[in-house]
């Protein structure tokens, strides 16, 4: 693809408001952060769901609320997650793919979560699979180790999962693959042909995986889930603050940022 994809991570499952006051929780705050990032150049939202207490959940009826309320507001595509939040069994995470987004992410492997862990087993990927090309849903496939793009492989070998793919590169997480452009390049020798790929960089990796991702020819992620701090040690105001000079910097390498009707017509998604 020629042109870069911005995807902001709204809210995911981990962020609390103590941390980041702004942090939108409620299904309208965070289609109202979602619509400011949308303005601000976000062509895809990565969406988690809140409970009223800032709790994660995934609640099909939450979820149906929120990408209602989205909707309304504009065109940006929709990726639930199925990755959910440490604990959640396989059946409440895929739950709310039957709301037919237009995206959703597809965990490839078992994963280190700091002192946590989160479970895909073989035989979980391949049911996520198939639930979602039971509702068109263009799958994600997140990985957070080598280990998980050759798990990838196996799906599309099995014919589950459709090209053009797209893989998310989910790096510094802590107990999983850190952060370098070193093995960002590993990453990317190993996907398979007809594939694009948008970078995560968690925590501190989050300026050097935007940089990388536009060096690499790859795609960007960035917002509240992925990291809290527009510099060191200051909160940023909302994530349309990160989009913004992620498109700001896209341009300054004289690349174009794409368009949500982009994005849909290079992954075939439902119109």
């Amino acid at each position: 693809m020629d042109k870069v994809i911005i995807t902001c991570a709204v809210c995911g499952a981990e962020t609390t408001k103590e941390k980041c006051p702004n942090l939108p929780i409620t299904p309208k705050e965070i289609a109202d952060s979602t619509y400011e990032a949308y303005l601000a150049g976000a062509s895809i939202v990565h969406l988690h769901v809140r409970n009223n207490d800032g709790t994660p959940t995934q609640s099909v009826e939450v979820f149906k609320e929120a990408i209602t309320l989205i909707r309304k507001k504009c065109d940006i595509v929709i990726e639930i997650t199925t990755g959910g939040a440490v604990g959640m069994t396989p059946e409440e995470r895929i739950a709310p793919v039957k709301l037919e987004p237009d995206m959703a992410s597809l965990d490839c492997g078992t994963v280190n979560f700091g002192n946590d862990y989160i479970v895909n087993t073989l035989p979980i990927m391949k049911k996520f699979a198939e639930e979602m090309n039971k509702y068109k849903v263009k799958p994600t496939l997140e990985c957070f180790d080598l280990s998980h793009i050759l798990s990838s492989q196996i799906l599309i070998k099995e014919n589950l999962i459709k090209p053009p793919y797209h893989y998310g590169f989910v790096m510094n997480v802590p107990g999983a693959l850190g952060f370098n452009s070193k093995q960002l390049s590993i990453m990317i020798d190993h996907i398979p042909l007809e594939s694009e790929f948008t970078v995560m960089g968690i925590g501190k990796a989050h300026i050097p995986a935007v940089y990388s991702a536009i060096a690499f020819g790859g795609h960007i992620r960035v917002g509240y889930e992925d990291n809290i701090y527009y510099s060191k040690g200051v909160v940023a105001k909302s994530n349309a603050e990160f989009i913004e000079r992620a498109v700001r910097l896209v341009k300054e390498a004289q690349k174009e940022v794409a368009k949500p009707i982009d994005v849909r017509k290079f992954f075939k998604l439902r119109d």
